[in-house]
């Protein structure tokens, strides 16, 4: 049985870690059903040592003995204090790594040695060593450092044939990078990289914070101040999930009783915030963002029509700004079916069983291959339309999903609203098809602009959810459509079994398929000789030594084509590349 090498994603907001057996990635549960690990270290009134969750809630009523977004730190000569002591980033971050190696081996009842690291692409050396440091001082012994790019990549990309060209938007919350990624015959080459360390979901926070305490300025003359350590962590805490409920909601309730007594009396917080004015606050973040990705692309010198894909990694990307904000500027509907969160640990993982030597399946994750939408009244091609296709759930969405989004009505006293339901791609809703509708009746009689909320929900089942509520009274009413996803299969079906037949037709030629993948083994093995020629000439003498004798060795056997031994040299050399990008 092959040795198995953890992959890790050590990240600022979260960490994970992951493993693959019998061919198949495992992300681990934590805690409680999560496979998030808060990155979050804390000291307890007596003493004991807090990790994750434990320390997150315990940041809310003693943050002056928790460390947060360490991650921020690493490679710094710095000292934190954490209770009576002093500590640097790397032991920090080791004691959140040995948390995730006692999980792991928990989990498989044995003890693990080895693990792949991830860090961001922009990662200095002294920032990576840092890591590795952190690693060894955790008792793991670092089988290789990768891109968090690079990982997101093997993640959605594993058994990849042919050759893409790949941007990696990864939008933690701490840290942000976009990355150019190449992928040819199983090889993974970052192309450009352009980021900021001091830029993610933390300050998407921060926005939301400034916006609650300018409420309470205004309503009681509450200054920032006059908060105390406490009152300040409960407001970050209802931020946080404020911003989480503003991915899928149209608004979120930023609400926390009893929040402090001031003057006499007692202040709750209770604030509603609107989608669009939490998108507002963040623009000039996402605008930093879109010209990072104009910079990547001009590092790896290629155009935005010469992108085949765009992946969505980090947990801020749920933002639906973010993924509208790309789509509109570089054309392509980024993917973001592997969880943001968890792509990163899974690509380690798989680094990590290739590694070892296991062979890896693809990653299974159950998508939706339509949008499901309504419409509205609203600008089509610059003039208001009232069938305008307004898109709720996005294919290639991961399932089950839940999506809301919050619709006006047009004219003073509407009574009426009839929801359609439509699947497509179309702008125009007429062009899609329709799959159902309602009306919701017996409206409010007020001015126009009387709030209704649309929720789309698809089950792993491909049932669809569709309901409507009235903000101002909660009236609701709903529909169920099923096997939303089945009932446009036998559109496809008769091509779909054209296409099987065909294959059909004949037998398959074995040696016709042999000569194909010797074909592409001689492709990969001259890639990957090609891109030792280049580091060549950045590599120490030894490292360049090693270069010139494994690359001879590759030629030697493409010259005499056996293909078990073009196959071992050519994961010879991978292997002294990797540790050289390292």
């Amino acid at each position: 049985m092959s040795e198995i090498i953890i992959g890790i994603d050590l990240g600022t907001t979260n960490s994970e870690v992951a493993l693959v057996r019998n061919g198949q990635v495992e992300i681990l549960e934590i805690q409680n059903g999560s496979k998030l690990l808060p990155s979050i270290v804390g000291l307890a009134d007596d003493g004991a040592l807090l990790v994750g969750e434990a320390a997150l809630n315990q940041y809310v009523l003693r943050p002056e003995n928790t460390i947060k977004s360490i991650k921020r730190r690493m490679g710094e000569e710095a000292q934190v204090e954490l209770g009576s002591r002093s500590y640097t980033p790397q032991e920090i971050s080791a004691i959140i790594l040995k948390r995730l190696k006692e999980i792991a081996e928990k989990h498989l009842g044995e003890p693990v040695e080895k693990a792949v690291i991830t860090v961001p692409a922009y990662f200095s050396d002294v920032q990576r060593q840092a890591t590795r440091d952190a690693g060894e001082i955790a008792g793991l012994q670092v089988a290789r450092i990768i891109n968090e790019p690079t990982a997101a990549a093997l993640a959605y990309e594993s058994n990849h044939k042919g050759e893409k060209q790949i941007m990696v938007f990864d939008l933690g919350g701490g840290t942000f990078d976009v990355s150019i990624v190449r992928l040819e015959e199983g090889v993974v080459e970052v192309l450009a990289s352009h980021g900021d360390n001091h830029l993610g979901g933390d300050d998407f926070d921060q926005k939301i914070i400034d916006h609650v305490q300018e409420h309470l300025a205004e309503k009681y003359d509450l200054q920032a101040s006059d908060l105390s350590s406490q009152v300040k962590a409960r407001i970050r805490r209802a931020a946080e999930q404020a911003k989480i409920t503003l991915s899928d909601n149209p608004f979120a309730m930023l609400e926390e009783e009893y929040l402090l007594k001031w003057k006499g009396q007692v202040i709750h917080l209770s604030l509603e915030l609107e989608r669009h004015s939490y998108e507002e606050m963040i623009q000039e973040f996402i605008d930093k963002t879109l010209e990072a990705a104009h910079i990547a692309l001009d590092g790896a010198g290629l155009s935005v029509s010469a992108l085949d894909e765009i992946l969505l990694v980090g947990g801020a990307t749920r933002t639906p700004l973010i993924s509208t904000r790309l789509e509109n500027e570089l054309g392509l509907q980024p993917r973001s079916e592997v969880d943001p969160d968890l792509c990163v640990s899974t690509g380690a993982a798989i680094q990590g069983a290739i590694i070892s030597g296991q062979q890896v399946s693809s990653v299974l994750v159950d998508v939706t291959p339509y949008t499901f939408g309504t419409s509205a009244l609203a600008e089509l091609d610059g003039e208001l339309y009232p069938y305008t296709f307004i898109p709720l759930i996005r294919k290639n969405s991961a399932i089950p999903i839940s999506k809301s989004e919050a619709f006006y009505t047009a004219f003073d006293n509407q009574e009426c609203v009839e929801v359609m339901v439509y699947q497509g791609e179309e702008r125009d809703a007429l062009n899609n098809t329709k799959i159902g509708s309602f009306h919701m009746e017996e409206l409010s009689e007020v001015s126009q602009g009387n709030e209704i909320i649309a929720t789309f929900s698809l089950d792993i089942d491909g049932i669809l959810q569709v309901s409507a509520k009235e903000k101002k009274t909660g009236k609701e009413v709903s529909i169920t459509i099923d096997n939303a996803i089945a009932q446009f299969e036998g559109q496809q079906m008769e091509e779909a079994k054209a296409r099987i037949g065909q294959l059909f037709e004949g037998e398959v030629d074995v040696e016709e398929e042999g000569s194909k993948t010797r074909q592409r083994e001689q492709t990969q093995a001259r890639a990957l000789i090609e891109k030792a020629q280049r580091l060549m000439e950045s590599a120490g003498e030894e490292d360049r030594e090693d270069l010139v004798d494994m690359v001879e060795q590759l030629n030697d056997t493409l010259a005499k084509g056996s293909d078990g031994e073009i196959q071992s040299a050519t994961e010879q050399l991978a292997d002294l590349i990797f540790y050289l990008e390292s």
